[in-house]
């Protein structure tokens, strides 16, 4: 398998008519790794892949795969493939003449394209259904084949657009399991599109937090959960609450708290900043117990308790508590 290339969009701009979907972007990912983007719809993320991929003109700015500016080059010539949400697999075709059919574009001879067939469907785990058709497949089983027809043309770069969202969730787990498994083995550059929060934890080395056309934060997804940069980030990568600090006795502007920090109790709460809510709804998760309270100073307070903590002194939707954390379990947000 060809090595991982390293891909570089500077000041990256999409632009249709009067509409900015992405708004002049830079960004580094690379060679090897693990990318996703991730945001709400309409955060410029879509927009950004296909223009990596060449199905979407650049309006403003270079894009580099490798060394090379490829901003005009068509996507054959770029060293990159992808695989669409919807898998698009021919449907009159069993699963070796799929996968091997971009080789049968590029003139490889019949034996020699269906040997290597083969050997993508293998490392997919797909060996065995080789001359069923798309049909005959479940949707788990069709998207490997659609990755094992994206890996034969050896790329640099595998761009991956919402591959898990139509899967169930016990298979979507599965699959990314799957999907690290087989970066990890291939060792290419992976960047993957998403808008789910837990996804792009679960698989990514770097994540990149989009809105309204901009990167808000990238890093390492520890990174973002632990020390989001601003109000949007903490609240869309969830497990926060974001609370005015003034409200809190902190100084001004905004702050993070994670929602597993927070305590419950009496007068006796042994923390140094307390707040007094009431309990607008609660959920039961296993091992832990969600709720969600009305506070001063947040429109939205959670706390995650664990299972036995909460049922030591449970409390239920509309009673009167106190809630409180340690200073040091505060984070300053930017914006």
């Amino acid at each position: 398998m060809t090595a991982g290339s390293t891909v570089e969009l500077v000041k990256l701009r999409k632009a249709y008519g009067g509409t900015v979907a992405v708004d002049g972007i830079d960004l580094r990912i690379a060679a090897g790794s693990y990318c996703c983007l991730l945001g709400p719809s309409g955060c410029g993320k879509t927009s950004t892949l296909r223009m990596i991929a060449g199905h979407e003109d650049i309006t403003d700015g270079d894009l580099l795969i490798g060394d090379a500016v490829v901003n005009d080059d068509p996507p054959a010539k770029r060293g990159t493939a992808m695989m669409f949400q919807s898998y698009a697999l021919f449907p009159h075709l069993d699963c070796t003449d799929n996968v091997a059919f971009s080789l049968k574009m590029k003139g490889v001879a019949k034996e020699e394209r269906r040997r290597r067939a083969g050997e993508m469907l293998d490392l997919v785990d797909m060996g065995k259904y080789a001359g069923r058709l798309p049909s005959q497949l479940s949707g788990g089983q069709q998207q490997r084949v659609a990755l094992a027809r994206a890996l034969i043309t050896r790329p640099g770069v595998l761009l991956l657009d919402e591959p898990l969202s139509a899967l169930d969730p016990f298979l979507r787990v599965r699959m990314r399991e799957e999907l690290k498994r087989l970066h990890r083995d291939i060792g290419i550059t992976f960047i993957h599109v998403t808008h789910s929060q837990t996804e792009a934890m679960a698989l990514a080395d770097l994540a990149v937090v989009m809105n309204q056309g901009r990167i808000e934060q990238a890093g390492p997804p520890r990174e973002l959960f632990n020390q989001p940069r601003t109000a949007f980030v903490a609240r869309f990568i969830g497990g926060h609450n974001v609370i005015d600090g003034g409200a809190i006795g902190v100084g001004g502007g905004h702050c993070a708290v994670r929602a597993d920090r927070i305590q419950l109790g009496g007068a006796d709460l042994p923390t140094e900043i307390q707040v007094e809510g009431t309990v607008r709804s609660l959920e039961y998760h296993g091992a832990s117990v969600h709720l969600s309270l009305d506070v001063p100073g947040s429109d939205e307070f959670a706390v995650v308790l664990d299972e036995a903590r909460y049922f030591d002194a449970p409390v239920g939707v509309g009673d009167r508590v106190r809630a409180g954390w340690g200073r040091r379990d505060i984070h300053p947000l930017v914006a």
